[in-house]
Order: C-alpha cells, then sequence, then structure tokens
C-alpha cells in the first residue's frame, strides 16, 4: 500500500465505497488523515463500519472542515449532473479528487524519481497498460501495475525510486486528477465514448489531454484527427511527443508497417520486431499497442534489442480479442472488451470470414460505422437489447439472426461455422455494446462466451464419441 501522507492530519471525505474507494479509506488512514466514508448504498456503509471504517452520513457534515473529497471514478462529477456529495464540496470550496491525484501527489512529495508511466485513450488502454509492464519486467525492471486496469492505484507496493509505475487512467479518473504529472504520458486514440459522463466529444477530449499535456514525455498516436491535434499543439508549445501510428510512416517516432514495428529518427527507420506469429498481438490495433509500449520502453532507456523477446512473451489479457479454443479452422475468439464501435472494428479488421456475435446494450454510436467491415461477416448472431437497431442497420447487407441470449448464439454460430469449407474461420464475440441489460459487466459476459464455447465442444465431443457427429 501506499499511505496518503499529503492529508496528514487534514479532515477528508470519501464518498464511494467500493473497490478503489476502500482503498482510499485504508491509504488516507495510514497517512494520518481524519476519514469520514459515505456511500449512498446504506448496506455498504453498514458493512464498512462494520469492518472499522470511520463512517458517517455526508449530508450531516460541516463541509468547510474538509481538506478534500476523494470520489470514486464511478460517480458523477459534472454529466449528467454533479452528484450531491459533489455540488456540497464545491459549494464549500473544497477540492474534488480521486485516488490517481493522491498516487501523483505522494509521488511528487516522497518519490520524484520513480517513472510514472499512464495509459489512456478510447480503445486499447489496458492491452498497452499490460503490455508495458510485461515487457518492463520482461528486461528486469520492477514493476507496479495498476489503475483502470483492476489494481487500486494506492494498492501498490511502497513508492521506490527503483520501481516503475505502469497506470492505466480511464477519462473518470483523469478528471480527478488534477495535478496528473507522469513521467511518461500515453493518450493511444480518440472516438466517441463515455458521453454521458462528459457531455460533448469536445469535453471528452480536454479531459484525455490532460493527462498528456502534464506529462514530461507526450506518446501519442497520431490516427486520429483529435489525437493528432493535441500531439501537434504540444510540440508546437515545445513539449517532448513521440507519434505512434499504425496507418502511415513516421519520419519520426514510432509506427507499424503491417507486422512490423519500427522505430523512426531523423528519417532513419530501424526494425524493432515483427508481431507475425505473435498470436496475442494479432490485428493493427494490436500493431499500434505495440508500437506504444516499444515508445515507451525506449523513452525508458530500454535498449531497442531487448524487445523483440518482450513482446513474443506476450500472454495478452483476457477479454481483448482472447483466442479460447479452436476447433480445426474455427477460431472462438472472446472480445467481450470491445463495449464500443470502434473498438468492435479493430476485432472485425483482425479477420476475414467471420461469424460475428454483437449486441448487449447499445451505445449512441451504433453500428453503422462498421459498415466497411460487413463483406467480412458471414452471419451475426444478435443479442441484447440492441439486436432490432443492429439488425436495421445491418439490413439487406449481412445475413443476421436475432440469437435473444449469448449461449444461443454461440451454438448457432458455431454449428454454422463448422460447415463454412473456406480456409480459417472466426467465431467471434466482439460486442460493439456495454454488457449491463444481460450480465454485471464485460468480464461476466466473457466468462459467459467461455463457458457456452466449452459447452459446444463438450456437447460436439460426445456426439463424436457416439458417432453421431
Amino acid at each position: 500500500m501506499i499511505p496518503v501522507t499529503t492529508l496528514k492530519d487534514r479532515r477528508v471525505a470519501v464518498f464511494g465505497l467500493g473497490g478503489s474507494g476502500r482503498v482510499s479509506v485504508d491509504a488516507l488512514i495510514a497517512g494520518g488523515a481524519k476519514v469520514v466514508a459515505f456511500d449512498d448504498r446504506a448496506e455498504t456503509v453498514e458493512k464498512a463500519k462494520a469492518e472499522g471504517v470511520p463512517t458517517g452520513d455526508l449530508k450531516d457534515e460541516d463541509w468547510t472542515t474538509f481538506a478534500a473529497l476523494v470520489l470514486a471514478p464511478g460517480v458523477p462529477l459534472t454529466h449528467p449532473h454533479p452528484h450531491w456529495s459533489v455540488l456540497r464540496a464545491e459549494a464549500a470550496g473544497v477540492p474534488v479528487i480521486g485516488d490517481v491525484e493522491l498516487f501523483a501527489r505522494e509521488r511528487r512529495a516522497h518519490c520524484p524519481q520513480a517513472p510514472f508511466v499512464a495509459i489512456t485513450g478510447t480503445n486499447g488502454k489496458s492491452t498497452t497498460t499490460a503490455l508495458i509492464a510485461h515487457m518492463l519486467e520482461a528486461v528486469g525492471r520492477s514493476v507496479g501495475l495498476g489503475g483502470n486496469i483492476g489494481t487500486a492505484v494506492l494498492s501498490l507496493p511502497a513508492l521506490s525510486g527503483g520501481r516503475n509505475y505502469v497506470v492505466e487512467c480511464s477519462s473518470y479518473q483523469i478528471d480527478l486528477a488534477p495535478s496528473l504529472n507522469p513521467s511518461i504520458g500515453v493518450l493511444l486514440n480518440l472516438a466517441p465514448d463515455h458521453l454521458d459522463r462528459h457531455g460533448t466529444m469536445e469535453n471528452y477530449a480536454a479531459v484525455k489531454r490532460r493527462l498528456v499535456a502534464g506529462s514530461d514525455v507526450a506518446v501519442i498516436g497520431v490516427d486520429d484527427r483529435m489525437s493528432s491535434d493535441i500531439a501537434d499543439a504540444l510540440a508546437q508549445a515545445g513539449r517532448r511527443v513521440i507519434r505512434i501510428s499504425n496507418r502511415f510512416p513516421l519520419a519520426e517516432g514510432v509506427y507499424a508497417a503491417g507486422t512490423r514495428i519500427l522505430e523512426a529518427d531523423n528519417a532513419t527507420q530501424t526494425e524493432v520486431a515483427d508481431l507475425a506469429g505473435i498470436a496475442s498481438l494479432r490485428g493493427a490495433h494490436n500493431a499500434q499497442n505495440a508500437a506504444t509500449a516499444v515508445a515507451v520502453c525506449r523513452a525508458l532507456g530500454v535498449p531497442a534489442a531487448k524487445l523483440k523477446a518482450a513482446l513474443a512473451s506476450f500472454p495478452g489479457l483476457k477479454h481483448r480479442m482472447e483466442p479460447v479454443a479452436r476447433l480445426g479452422r474455427v477460431h472462438f475468439i472472446n472480445d467481450s472488451k470491445a463495449t464500443n464501435a470502434d473498438a468492435a472494428a479493430r476485432a472485425l479488421a483482425s479477420f476475414e470470414r467471420i461469424y460475428w456475435i454483437a449486441g448487449g446494450r447499445p451505445k449512441s454510436d451504433g453500428i453503422a460505422a462498421l459498415s466497411d467491415y460487413f463483406p467480412k461477416i458471414v452471419r451475426a448472431y444478435l443479442i441484447g437489447e440492441a439486436a432490432k437497431g443492429f439488425a436495421d442497420t445491418l439490413g439487406g447487407a449481412v445475413d443476421h439472426v436475432d440469437a435473444g441470449t449469448l449461449e444461443a448464439a454461440v451454438a448457432m454460430a458455431a454449428t454454422d461455422a463448422e460447415r463454412d469449407g473456406a480456409g480459417e474461420i472466426a467465431v467471434l464475440l466482439s460486442p460493439a455494446c456495454a454488457s449491463f441489460d444481460q450480465y454485471a459487466n464485460f468480464e461476466a459476459r466473457g466468462d459467459a462466451f467461455r463457458a457456452a464455447v466449452a459447452a459446444y465442444l463438450e456437447s460436439r465431443n460426445k456426439l463424436t464419441q457416439k458417432g453421431v457427429a
């Protein structure tokens, strides 16, 4: 744990007692702060109180006595409207911050020499964060991996100058970290997402920009216009910027040419690695992730010669283009993390013949933007609340069926794919939707896909043994 000493002896309100909220409470107490913790769910407050957490109804508190409100990232800060605790804090002039801000303050106060890599972007940030951490560990660096990837940042090992802190940051976390200043800030890309929480695309982009604007070195993907404009503006302001692309060569930066990752310096290109045959880094989107990881490692002083083996040993992440099974020419791919069209596009671009499982709770962008990939889709199996809307978009361009449930979709897609005699085939779960209509989160949806594939294969094996199949 990283004790939060920068608020020692100060009164601090904490709202939200989920995973990161509870860790924030413990870290604040360990650092000597006087905490009052609360949550809108009475049962959560009672459980925390029984476990020794200093709770109190923040509605009854004198907010002028608080030095800060530490807000859980899932609690609305601005849109669709500020949470009541935010309004109370603002009325009293109390800063509203989050756990990433507390981490940044502690690092500045006690260990500014500790390398701090912060990664954000609409898509690919978890894979890139994990890949950077893996590569650094593979070359012998000590690493603390956390943030939005699943480990609360304040639960990482104590600050040390010899440890590299690699932290995934969501837009919600950046919004609560006004003084965020990583050694290396990464912005992968920008596409419409979380607009219910930020109001407009411009607001969303402005939040993401803050992460790289506050960094010593900004590593920025330049394949979308908004990110490219951010890179140009920072460079013009005299900041050190390393550009990344998987669409075109760069005179300076790191880019992907097919499966090859090249480092460009003064218009001289040097191949660092070839991703061909690395299943965990399949597809153009993973080429961007790999190019970004290479750029970060090089900025941290890792010799280029050591990076090829580090990339090749990356095991990948669950629910992100994850190969879960293979049946002859049929590959079963779990891409449950693809909760918007832009993320699904990356998966659809990675295969040539696809039986696509899509749907869930739709987002505002829909799937019309995926039309360029429709010729690759042999048949689509639609699930959840989005089924009708997706069917309307697919129209006569793609054969499709309303499968209803994920389990039914897997059985139908697997059966159809087995009967397909053409080349390599993907049964691909890449929903382009949130999961909340049928599952608690994308992880639960991905686990259900894995279970459904296993059930189908087991049933098929039994039939084969009986001589039926």
